[in-house]
C-alpha cells in the first residue's frame, strides 16, 4: 500500500473522522488486520482559525505548505488537507510541494457527475459558500449550484465555528439544518453538498429530505482507494 500524508487539526474533530474512515475502508477492502499507512500532522488550529484578511491567508498558506513539505520529506506519497475551507490556498501550496495533493472538491465533483446530479446546494463555512475557489471546481464537473443565501451563510458560520469545531452538537443546530434543507429542496436543489468536515455531527447523512454528498466521506474514501491502489474499490 501507498503512504498518505494527512494535514489535520482543522479541527481535530474532522481529523478523527478522516483517520477512522480511511482505516475502516482499508480494513474492509484489504483485510481485517490491515490498517492504513499514514503520516498525520495535527496543526494548532488557533493559528488558522477564521482566517479573513490577506495576511491571514498568506499565513495559512505558509503553515499548510510547511506541513505538506514536512510530510513529504517524511515519506508521504500523496497529501490530503483535512479541511474544506483551507483548500482556498490549494494552488499556492501545490506550487511549493512536489508531492501531489488530493483536492476535496475534485473528488466530490467527480462523484456528483457520475451520479448525474445537475443542481445542488453547497453548504459550509462562509468562504466555501461565497467564494469561487470551491464552487468553480464543482461547476467544472457540470454541477449547477444554487446561489448562497446570506441568512444561511451566517447561521452555518456560527454553528460551525462556535459549536461544531469545539465538539458541540446542539439540538438547535440540528433543527436549523433540517429547516434549511427543506427550503433548499423547495428552491430546486437535487442534493446538498456538505462542505464542512464537522457538519456530519448535526446532519443525518443517510436519512435526509435530500441526498447528501458528505465531502469528508468522499475525500477520505478517495484517499483510501489511492492507498490500496484501487480506484474502483
Amino acid at each position: 500500500m501507498h503512504t498518505l500524508g494527512l494535514i489535520g487539526g482543522m479541527s481535530w474533530v474532522s481529523t478523527q473522522t478522516y483517520f477512522e474512515r480511511i482505516n475502516r475502508f482499508v480494513q474492509r477492502h484489504v483485510g481485517k488486520t490491515a490498517s492504513a499507512p499514514m503520516l498525520i500532522e495535527n496543526l494548532d488550529f488557533r493559528r488558522l482559525y477564521r482566517a479573513q484578511t490577506k495576511e491571514d491567508w498568506e499565513n495559512a498558506t505558509n503553515i499548510i505548505a510547511d506541513s505538506a513539505q514536512r510530510l513529504s520529506e517524511a515519506g508521504a506519497e500523496m497529501i490530503v488537507i483535512g479541511a474544506n475551507s483551507m483548500h482556498k490556498v490549494y494552488r499556492d501550496v501545490e506550487a511549493r510541494v512536489e508531492t501531489p495533493i488530493l483536492h476535496i472538491a475534485e473528488c466530490v465533483g467527480k462523484q456528483m457527475a457520475k451520479d448525474g446530479v445537475e443542481r445542488a446546494a453547497l453548504i459550509g463555512t462562509r468562504n466555501v459558500m461565497t467564494e469561487s475557489f470551491y464552487r468553480r471546481r464543482l461547476v467544472s464537473h457540470g454541477v449547477d449550484l444554487l446561489p448562497p443565501e446570506m441568512d444561511n451563510v451566517e447561521t452555518l458560520d456560527r454553528i460551525i465555528y462556535e459549536e461544531l469545531m469545539i465538539g458541540k452538537a446542539s439540538k438547535d443546530a440540528r433543527r436549523a439544518l433540517r429547516s434549511m434543507f427543506t427550503n433548499l429542496q423547495k428552491e430546486g436543489a437535487q442534493a446538498v453538498i456538505l462542505a464542512c468536515t464537522e457538519l456530519e455531527m448535526v446532519v443525518d447523512v443517510d436519512a435526509n429530505i435530500l441526498p447528501i454528498y458528505d465531502c469528508t466521506a468522499i475525500h477520505a474514501d478517495a484517499a483510501a482507494q489511492w492507498i490500496i491502489g484501487d480506484e474502483q474499490a
